[in-house]
């Protein structure tokens, strides 16, 4: 499945967000090679392993580097120093993970990359980016998901406000940026063909994070109000229930499907108080209702009570363990599960499909140093000369968005950050669940247009109002299909089809343009009429098993995570998708699911079950090969700050904290062992003191600490400020509101977002004269006649 060039592609650095990113280049073809020190990649120690330590099977290392060669380089030698300026000659895209002093050192830091090779493409994916006042801090997983305000949001609802905030299960947060950053790779490559310019993008895995927080950052700069985890929800029921066998989440977000779930149960009197009929009652009686529903759940088991209320099209998902994942007749029906020649290890597939086939992984992650030889006589890139100035990566390139709620709106609102122009299709007779939200802010009349979760996740698009429920408002939209070339859709499964729309009608209209649909459960498979949600999807997947406290049930992922996973799977597609059709000038379609998108990325998870046969453990904020690795209470109400420190980092925290000198704590499997003892005594220290001053002490001597953040922290942050990631453009209705923007920079491009939300339907005469080349005369009688909303 070539890209329209044999890319040639460099890895550098240690970090799981860059590896990753590098592996879904060479998953749509690219040739990846990465570069290790002599001591290999440390991800090679850090497992899970079938049974004993083997540094050549650490399943994340396996599973992050599928369809890479490796080369081993000692770069402390003038050699292998010189070897790796001719792999970066080789290169036409670097991808790395280096810190600004590292890239300096290699001539690979931006003024060095625009004056030798003005041409290259990289993609410098670390922590905080090169930019701004963290961008030297030292950082973990475990930072990033603090640091992003995503642990801060979980688990959502949680009783005890004396639980620290959640990191979920694994690298979840370095997979997910890692999408993102493909993507980003893939649209300059395809700007980079036609002016000759490369691009240096540096890219914030923490921004990222903080790009995906849900309802919590316009809850927070639309209201003032800051969500934390122990936050109830407003929707009930909504909540993981014990059943017989196992457990099952539950939602009802709209009332129809409350009213599905009281007949599915079969009416019982207690469903059917009038205190119980309105969302507002359930919410205000939630405890009541739950203890109703751990009844009716309790008596069933978990799939029999999945597919039985599935039929009746209500949201029950189970919590599924990666055996459930490995036995599942739906994801094995998709084929999402692989193997390779000489390798039985099972695999998680790439999550996407492509005119229904599947992606194939081409080769093993490397052995270290295996392919030293091969690399040695490597023909450097010929550099075409710039033939035009740089632009956005996808200006020109217009996508017509059938997209609603969350998982769509992001993946198409990402196309659009990238440049291209985004035309929305609504419809004010049923507007997107996100705009009918009454809360306008404080002063401002509430109408369609005031919502925050709308304005946040449709922030640089265009919008068109017609009514898809005439035919002449599917004819506007098969007339969009001929101008555009991507559709990008989230409708249920199915819906497309009977709107008259299919892929083959659109093809038929239009051969070259590309339709991305994002689905809960995807286009083709046994459950592909299920209902499924973003906050469903985290059980679903296998993410909720392993996430939570030790020795207490799966938390939820707080976010929907899920839905922001597909809509940017879905985007990273559609830019590899643009380069295969302008060397075939063909379109396809590609079918995205937030339950395959989500499972791919927990690969510490799958690749423990896969090795090993075993299932995750819940360990809360801590890790398997850190002590201490956590989140601990800092002096003030309701303040966090993290630690991560690797066993070299000990013995400078055990000089700044008091009792850390202590037998117990002398090695890193005595930590371990008396892990409890050792966050008591790091708590009786950070409670005292300020998360920051917390932060500043441990970060001069280079251990990972930083504070858990809100929303408000995010929004009020001056780091993230500085790097132009917070977004303050006005809105003819609501002004100038806070939001969350681009969480990479370019070096060549602009950067920021061009413009805020559209108003709904606020470009439909500019669209239909513009693009569609219809008089005035016409746009009035289609107004006139209902068809425009």
């Amino acid at each position: 499945m070539p890209t329209t060039e044999t890319l040639r592609v460099l890895e550098l650095g240690t970090g799981f967000a860059s590896a990753y990113a590098a592996r879904l280049l060479a998953d749509q073809g690219a040739d990846v090679v990465k570069v290790e020190p002599p001591e290999g990649d440390p991800a090679r120690r850090l497992g899970p392993f079938a049974d004993a330590v083997d540094e050549e099977r650490s399943g994340l290392f396996l599973a992050v580097n599928l369809n890479k060669r490796g080369v081993c380089l000692d770069l402390e030698t003038d050699d292998d120093r010189d070897r790796l300026a001719r792999l970066v000659a080789w290169a036409s895209i670097v991808v790395h993970s280096l810190r600004r002093d590292e890239a300096a050192a290699l001539g690979l830091d931006p003024a060095s990359v625009h004056a030798s090779r003005p041409d290259l493409v990289v993609l410098a994916m670390t922590p905080f980016g090169l930019s701004g006042p963290y961008a030297d801090f030292t950082a973990s997983e475990l930072t990033l998901s603090h640091g992003g305000g995503w642990a801060g949001l979980c688990p959502m609802a949680h009783p005890e406000p004396s639980y620290p905030p959640l990191k979920m299960h694994g690298h979840h947060c370095s997979m997910m940026a890692g999408v993102a950053g493909a993507m980003t790779v893939f649209a300059l490559v395809r700007d980079r063909a036609r002016c000759g310019v490369g691009e240096y993008v540096d890219f914030s895995v923490l921004a990222y994070v903080a790009s995906v927080l849900e309802f919590g950052i316009h809850v927070y700069t639309y209201h003032g109000f800051v969500i934390k985890r122990t936050v109830p929800r407003s929707l009930i029921p909504w909540r993981i229930f014990d059943t017989k066998d196992g457990a099952i989440f539950l939602a009802c977000i709209e009332q129809d499907q409350w009213e599905r779930l009281v007949e599915f149960m079969g009416n019982p009197e207690w469903a059917t108080l009038e205190v119980f009929a309105t969302p507002a009652g359930r919410n205000q009686n939630q405890d009541v209702i739950h203890t109703f529903l751990e009844e009716f759940i309790g008596g069933w088991n978990t799939f029999d009570l999945y597919h039985a209320a599935q039929q009746k099209r209500i949201c029950f998902a189970p919590v599924m363990t990666f055996e459930n994942l490995a036995t599942d007749r739906h994801l094995a029906d998709r084929r999402f599960f692989t193997t390779l020649a000489g390798d039985e290890t099972r695999y998680l597939a790439p999550a996407l499909l492509i005119d229904d086939e599947r992606p194939q992984y081409r080769r093993p992650a490397p052995r270290l140093g295996e392919h030293n030889d091969e690399m040695g006589t490597a023909a450097p890139q010929t550099v075409p000369p710039a033939t035009a100035a740089p632009c956005r990566p996808l200006e020109g390139v217009r996508v017509l968005d059938l997209t609603w709620v969350w998982a769509g709106p992001f993946g198409s609102m990402n196309l659009a950050h990238l440049g291209a122009d985004v035309i929305r299709v609504e419809s004010s007779v049923r507007p997107d669940l996100y705009r009918r939200g009454p809360a306008a802010p404080e002063g401002v009349e509430p109408s369609l247009n005031t919502n925050g979760m709308f304005n946040q996740w449709n922030q640089g698009k265009r919008s068109v109002g017609v009514d898809l429920r005439d035919p002449s408002g599917i004819e506007i939209v098969k007339a969009l299909v001929a101008e555009v070339d991507v559709v990008f859709q989230n409708f249920a499964t199915g819906v497309l089809e009977r709107l008259g729309l299919s892929y083959e009608v659109l093809k038929a209209i239009n051969p070259r343009v590309i339709l991305a649909s994002v689905s809960g459960y995807g286009q083709t498979g046994p459950y592909r009429e299920y209902m499924g949600y973003g906050p469903a999807t985290g059980p679903l997947s296998g993410l909720a098993s392993a996430s939570g406290f030790p020795g207490e049930g799966p938390e939820e992922t707080g976010v929907a995570m899920p839905d922001p996973t597909a809509g940017i799977t879905a985007a990273y597609a559609v830019t590899a998708a643009l380069l295969r059709r302008d060397e075939t000038g063909v379109g396809e379609h590609l079918d995205v699911t937030l339950w395959e998108a989500t499972a791919a990325l927990n690969l510490d998870g799958w690749m423990e079950y896969a090795l090993r046969g075993t299932q995750a453990e819940r360990i809360g904020n801590r890790d398997p090969w850190m002590a201490p690795h956590g989140c601990f209470p800092a002096a003030g109400d309701d303040e966090w700050v993290t630690i991560a420190c690797t066993d070299e980092g000990f013995p400078k925290l055990a000089e700044i904290v008091p009792g850390l000198n202590d037998e117990r704590f002398a090695s890193l499997a005595s930590r371990k062992q008396h892990e409890g003892d050792l966050e008591s005594v790091l708590s009786a220290w950070t409670s005292k003191l300020d998360r920051w001053y917390v932060t500043g002490l441990l970060q001069a001597q280079g251990i990972a600490a930083f504070p858990s953040f809100t929303a408000k922290d995010i929004i009020e942050d001056p780091h993230l400020n500085a790097r132009g990631f917070v977004e303050r453009l006005e809105h003819p209705e609501v002004g100038a509101r806070a939001h969350t923007g681009i969480p990479w920079r370019f070096a060549e491009r602009p950067n920021g977002v061009r413009m805020p939300a559209p108003q709904l339907g606020g470009h439909t005469d500019e669209v239909l004269r513009d693009v569609l080349g219809l008089g005035g005369a016409e746009i009035d009688d289609l107004r006139g006649r209902g068809v425009l909303t």
